[in-house]
């Protein structure tokens, strides 16, 4: 990281030194415990000054902006967890390079502006699709006795969440502005439908494995029609949901549809 020295630099303004290297590493390291201190009021503001306070120390020479920056980033903040590092680190860069004296205002903006569509974001790929697809790889190599299958899970998962988060306050710091155009260069609903797709045969795979461990015949051509049949009818549902179908609409359609199944086999 192209980052100055943590030796203190003369200035004209009443400003300390630009953050160096070992400061901005101890930043990122408490950004990981962001939720630590969740609130009901402000959600994630305690989480976020103490993240800061590895800058806020280098103003140790100046109490009034020292308490101006922990007043001003005690307020309301609440995003995904893991697209808080970009804000965080742009944040660190702003408040340090700020030459008015009352702080910066811009950093302020810049958390009120990202914070919502960084957590839409979030939300759908983290909580959505990638935790799950790690669970379900996890879960089928224990069903098989592989002995190390948690770590597929904390693998699978920690590796993508780890990366985008150092990579984001990297990107956050050098730009001063949030990493948005890093961000918005994954593409993050494109990858979250990718790999809920890749998701469907894993959870069938995993369906199959617990049909096998229930005892059930799986050799005979019913159940294989079983089988195919319940993978149709997910796939239709994703097909469904990609079209915009309303999540309710599936649920009641697909209940109806077997009710009537059910009925008919009973006649």
């Amino acid at each position: 990281m192209d980052a100055p020295s943590d030796s203190h630099q003369s200035s004209p303004r009443e400003m300390p030194a630009i953050p160096g290297t070992l400061t901005l590493v101890r930043i990122f390291i408490r950004s990981l415990s962001i939720q630590s201190s969740w609130n009901f009021s402000k959600m994630q503001n305690t989480g976020f000054v103490y993240s800061i306070i590895p800058l806020v120390k280098k103003l140790a020479g100046d109490r009034d902006r020292t308490i101006q920056i922990l007043t001003r980033h005690s307020g309301f903040f609440n995003t995904h967890p893991y697209f808080a590092s970009p804000i965080i680190a742009s944040t660190v860069r702003l408040e340090a390079e700020a030459t008015d004296k009352d702080g910066c205002a811009e950093a302020v903006e810049l958390k009120k502006v990202l914070m919502s569509p960084y957590a839409a974001a979030g939300d759908p790929f983290f909580w959505g699709a990638m935790k799950p697809f790690a669970a379900v790889a996890g879960v089928i190599l224990a069903l098989r006795g592989i002995i190390w299958a948690p770590l597929v899970f904390l693998l699978l998962f920690n590796s993508v969440h780890l990366w985008f988060r150092a990579a984001g306050f990297i990107k956050g710091y050098r730009d001063g502005k949030g990493a948005f155009t890093f961000v918005n260069g994954i593409n993050f609903p494109a990858w979250t439908r990718r790999i809920k797709w890749a998701l469907t045969p894993l959870c069938a795979l995993l369906a199959f494995h617990l049909y096998v461990m229930t005892g059930a015949e799986t050799g005979t051509a019913s159940a294989l029609v079983t089988g195919a049949a319940m993978l149709g009818a997910i796939l239709a549902c994703c097909w469904l949901i990609a079209r915009g179908v309303a999540s309710h609409v599936i649920l009641y359609g697909t209940a109806l549809f077997f009710l009537v199944i059910t009925a008919l086999g009973a006649v």
